[in-house]
């Protein structure tokens, strides 16, 4: 018979797939047990690779491995650059725009038009790269933990700079989108920094290439508390986009050959 240790170890593994985050306060609440013993519970969970940790708790580990940001640059290139395209077309002069990471996202800083008085603020170290040459951009970095695998800052020092910072627009990127307007990440951080960046934009949009669609690689959900644009390409599955809309949520569909249609 397991004992009541090993029955709690699974039974947080459960929850943590089942809800995506776990916290470290509710779970010492649930199972009558003090903090210090959920976090030896984590940490040996994390260990033997059933469970992921995360700021103030843990995931269930996903049943995919993330790849690095230049593995995911080739991938629908063409589509990309077509979501990319129209997405630079509505940045206007004067404006301040915020820019996630991501591949796709970089493939929009690459396309921004030479407009005056741009403010563009990003975390992402590939944007600045390309856009620290631009005079007429005025490049905002924001810094905090690099998280490698994404070529980018988050964490509290990022969150922190934002909490001083209002856009016009902001541009997401994401691993994956759900039909219920959910943004899946592989980190609980990045879905954090997207849920404050989304709060502090006035526009947001969210970049994602067809085949990130209904997909959850990962355990890790941002969920945008105002109107945003989902842009695609046209490879996207028509279910999905019709239980998508069905919430009046906006579609704008790309093509690499013909322009965006709503």
């Amino acid at each position: 018979m397991a004992s009541k240790t090993e029955q709690r170890r699974a039974e947080i593994v459960a929850l943590a797939a089942e809800m995506g985050l776990a916290s470290v306060d509710d779970l010492a609440v649930r199972f009558g047990v003090t903090a210090s013993t959920i976090r030896r519970d984590l940490a040996l969970l994390s260990r033997s690779g059933q469970l992921a940790r995360t700021y103030g708790g843990a995931i269930a580990a996903g049943d995919r491995t993330e790849t690095s940001l230049p593995q995911r640059e080739h991938e629908g290139f063409n589509a990309k650059s077509a979501i990319a395209s129209w997405a630079a077309e509505q940045v206007r002069a004067g404006e301040s725009i915020l820019l996630d990471a991501g591949s796709t996202v970089a493939l929009l800083a690459r396309r921004l038009p030479p407009l005056d008085a741009l403010t563009v603020t990003t975390a992402s170290i590939p944007v600045i790269s390309l856009l620290r040459s631009r005079p007429e951009v005025n490049l905002v970095a924001l810094g905090g933990r690099l998280r490698e695998l994404s070529d980018a800052f988050v964490g509290p020092l990022t969150e922190q700079n934002l909490e001083r910072l209002s856009f016009d627009r902001l541009f997401l990127g994401t691993d994956g989108v759900s039909a219920d307007g959910a943004i899946c990440e592989a980190e609980l951080d990045q879905t954090r920094l997207k849920e404050l960046m989304a709060r502090r934009s006035r526009q947001v949009y969210v970049l994602a290439h067809s085949t990130k669609l209904g997909r959850s690689p990962f355990h890790s959900w941002a969920r945008i508390s105002q109107p945003w644009t989902l842009v695609t390409d046209d490879g996207a599955d028509p279910d999905f986009l019709a239980e998508f809309r069905s919430a009046e949520r906006e579609v704008i569909v790309t093509s690499a050959a013909e322009p965006a249609r709503r």
